[in-house]
């Protein structure tokens, strides 16, 4: 007699059941749900290593160069991950292995000297073997050449980053050339950041206009050997003058205000993949929203090794 909660084995298959065992049970002792439940463990575990069989070996993951953050604090408002420490351990739990760093006191200090200071000494203390500090230049400022100068010689910075707009001065400026010039010279890499923030965010006091960008290209041309990455650039710049300036020299730009769906696709339909970088703009942007702009564009491995890592290493080795 079989009770109700018991498994009767099939006639004629009873013996198998007697020497086929679930997870080390015999059937005969299984009552109903004890019965289901193993059954259904085993189906699993029998997907899994399918599956697992099936799935090919994961290549491992490559370095991710950020070229596009800042340090200090944003002069309008608080931001998630504005403290240094904070953002370090925000960059180091996504993978970023190396980060271009400016500062956000550039914007509206007018003793660049002290910023660049600074941020060299944060990066030192917080971030160091992960933050690459870039120092500011305001060739409007008096003695600018001067901050140039310790960018090279003291700080040993790889890179300066400017902001015309913040700064008062126009990219057909001759100080400007001259500055491009300079930098070349001392074999700097030139960061031009284009806009901060878009225009709806802007404090009404502080209404920010992004320079115009026609007479660049002619800039570029005249500035043999410039290594030039424009910053905050993909909102104000795409089409032909996107082309005529790739066209004109070493530039590259970054990813952080790539705006649709599909945007790296569509910028890569545009502009080689030798000339993109990564770059997040945090912590005035969510960091995980490059990350996602990445995921959500489908590169192959080259290309997207290219614009994680390679792409950055290139332009920083090189020297003109």
């Amino acid at each position: 007699m079989v009770g109700r909660d018991s498994v009767e084995p099939p006639s004629g298959e009873r013996r198998d059941f007697g020497t086929r065992r679930l997870d080390g049970v015999s059937p005969h002792h299984l009552d109903r749900r004890e019965f289901l439940k193993a059954t259904v463990a085993a189906a699993s575990v029998a997907a899994l290593q399918n599956a697992s069989a099936a799935k090919p070996a994961e290549s491992a993951p490559t370095d991710l160069i950020d070229v596009n953050v800042n340090l200090s604090r944003w002069p309008l408002r608080r931001l998630p991950c504005d403290d240094t420490v904070a953002l370090v351990a925000k960059l180091r739990a996504n993978g970023v292995t190396q980060a271009w760093v400016g500062s956000f006191d550039t914007l509206l200090h007018r003793d660049l000297a002290a910023v660049n200071a600074r941020l060299v000494d944060e990066c030192r203390r917080h971030g160091k073997g992960l933050l690459v500090p870039f120092g500011s230049v305001n060739p409007k400022l008096p003695e600018w050449e001067d901050d140039l100068r310790r960018c090279a010689e003291e700080h040993h910075m790889p890179g300066i980053r400017l902001h015309p707009n913040y700064h008062g001065y126009k990219l057909d400026d001759p100080d400007f050339a001259k500055l491009l010039r300079l930098a070349t010279e001392r074999g700097l890499v030139v960061q031009l950041a284009l806009i901060m923030e878009d225009r709806r965010m802007m404090h009404p006091l502080l209404q920010v206009e992004p320079p115009d960008v026609a007479p660049l290209a002619g800039v570029v041309k005249k500035t043999p050997g410039l290594r030039l990455v424009l910053l905050n650039s993909m909102n104000v710049l795409r089409g032909q003058p996107l082309l005529n300036l790739l066209q004109a020299g070493e530039v590259c730009v970054e990813i952080a205000m790539l705006e649709g769906v599909g945007g790296v696709a569509n910028l890569l339909a545009q502009a080689p993949a030798s000339r993109v970088l990564f770059g997040s703009h945090a912590p005035l942007f969510y960091f995980e929203s490059a990350l996602l702009k990445l995921k959500e564009s489908p590169q192959n491995e080259e290309q997207l090794r290219a614009i994680r890592c390679d792409n950055a290493r290139r332009v920083l080795a090189k020297k003109s």
